[in-house]
């Protein structure tokens, strides 16, 4: 869901900014303010309700995606002084997270404060995100869909360490989230950039649909899956 969602984050973010031709300050109003409501709703929502969650994580991807096009493209850092001043803010993020709470365990979270602080960490990441994949694409020159493979041989030597070593389990965390959004920047620009450019050409608006469909029915399988834990957890009471 998290990979499909920062995929949709990608091909949504160019929509608005590059397909509608808005430009990337436009878009990193409107997706701040989609980002500004849907946080509003998931901190005062006193249960986990899956719809509210994950409409807050596509607000970060998408809102991430502007993010890192307005430093790289309309500030004109650059893609290497972009993600290192992510970076920077992303570490700081954790940083104050951990002093503050005394640790960087994202479940469970009852606290606001500490949820704010998982919120804003996962917003950096997916900027972050997003400025790493534009750098294997732009700055070390590989297509789309090596950039994607790159990506996943990460997440998948993550996993292999989740589960064949004793290493820190939140730091594995923290890298398997942060290097979803890459793979799906690599992957969106794959579904929508140009045939002569590496990819499949299938444009914003109908990777964004397909991707909306996707996490659609994946939301409404989690929602079922929810009520009936908590159907059987009433029937053992």
């Amino acid at each position: 869901m998290k990979i499909i969602a920062t995929t949709l984050g990608e091909t949504l973010g160019d929509y608005l900014a590059m397909t509608l031709n808005l430009g990337y300050s436009t878009g990193l109003i409107i997706t701040l303010v989609f980002f500004i409501v849907a946080l509003y709703i998931q901190l005062f929502t006193k249960k986990y309700i899956p719809v509210f969650y994950w409409l807050v994580i596509i607000a970060t991807t998408t809102l991430g995606t502007e993010i890192s096009d307005f430093l790289d493209r309309s500030l004109h850092l650059g893609y290497t002084l972009g993600s290192l001043l992510l970076f920077t803010y992303l570490i700081l993020t954790l940083f104050l997270w951990n002093k503050k709470f005394k640790n960087l365990n994202v479940y469970p979270i009852f606290d606001k404060n500490k949820e704010i602080f998982y919120w804003l960490a996962i917003l950096f990441s997916n900027s972050l995100g997003t400025a790493f994949g534009d750098y294997l694409s732009d700055v070390i020159g590989l297509s789309f869909l090596h950039g994607a493979m790159v990506t996943t041989a990460i997440i998948l030597i993550v996993v292999l360490l989740h589960y064949t070593t004793k290493l820190n389990r939140i730091m594995l965390f923290w890298t398997a989230f942060i290097f979803t959004r890459p793979f799906g920047a690599t992957f969106g620009d794959f579904l929508t950039k140009p045939i002569v450019n590496g990819g499949l050409d299938l444009g914003t608006l109908n990777s964004s649909l397909v991707s909306i469909a996707l996490i659609t029915v994946l939301i409404i399988v989690s929602h079922r899956k929810l009520n009936k834990r908590i159907m059987e957890q009433y029937s053992v009471q």
